[in-house]
């Protein structure tokens, strides 16, 4: 009887011991399994987030387009674009990260606003948000404004185009008995936000007197561009093929034009 007892015991404690080892060892196909479900939920998540803050970026860019077509009063709102992700823990802090602005058919009047704005792109560094959408404090704002040789040749009553010369610009002038007569002149960035016109010679033709007062006249007061975001600042103006971009900086931009008194 001992003897069949001690003959039984180690199989049968063979037996119960490779059961345990083989049930504590996840299948293959089990490891798999959960490793998909752990990836599905993952991407579900991110995906959510991403969703989420697409919502959140769409929402403060219709808020931003919105305030700057209703202060700069465009025919279209501007295509805005808040840049960065996620865009959710940058409205968290209060800040966003860079944003774009690119508006066009800035309207000119007859008075302190004699040229209409092609195109106007704004770069906003560092926004700082507020309850007042119209005012944008940023760390720097960097703008670019294109003026048309059309608008600027109807501003000043000469056909402009761009000059061979870096920096300058040609001016056909035609009067009677006269003949059309071409000058060129510097293109500068005037105080007040004003685009200056410097320098002129005479390049092809003849000038006489009374057509050079009529130049000295045309170009003795700068162009002011006051149809742009009050606080920016005209750094510099380049003649290009086909207009004058005109280049801007500041700080605080209010969407609004700026005041003739500027």
């Amino acid at each position: 009887m001992n003897h069949s007892t001690n003959g039984d015991s180690p199989a049968h404690d063979a037996g119960y011991g490779g059961g345990v080892v083989c049930a504590s060892q996840p299948a293959p196909e089990r490891r798999r399994r959960l490793v998909a479900i752990l990836a599905g939920a993952l991407a579900a998540l991110m995906l959510a987030l991403a969703v989420v803050d697409r919502v959140a970026t769409g929402r403060v860019e219709s808020r931003i387009a919105t305030a700057f077509q209703n202060g700069m009063d465009t025919p279209e709102q501007p295509s805005v674009r808040v840049g960065g992700f996620p865009v959710l823990t940058q409205l968290a802090d209060g800040t966003l990260r860079h944003v774009g602005i690119t508006a066009h058919d800035l309207p000119a009047d007859d008075s302190g606003r004699p040229v209409p704005v092609t195109e106007l792109t704004v770069g906003l560094d560092e926004l700082e948000l507020a309850d007042n959408a119209e005012v944008a404090h940023a760390h720097a704002v960097d703008a670019t404004a294109f003026l048309s040789y059309e608008d600027v040749s109807n501003a000043l009553g000469l056909e402009i185009s761009q000059d061979t010369d870096p920096g300058r610009v040609k001016a056909v002038l035609t009067r009677p008995l006269v003949g059309e007569v071409t000058v060129s002149a510097a293109v500068s960035a005037a105080s007040g936000n004003r685009v200056g016109f410097t320098d002129f010679h005479v390049i092809r033709g003849n000038l006489p007197v009374s057509a050079h007062r009529l130049l000295d006249k045309v170009f003795a007061e700068p162009i002011p561009l006051r149809n742009l975001p009050e606080g920016l600042r005209l750094r510099s103006v380049t003649p290009t093929a086909t207009g004058l971009d005109a280049h801007f900086t500041g700080e605080t931009v209010t969407y609004r034009p700026q005041s003739s008194s500027t």
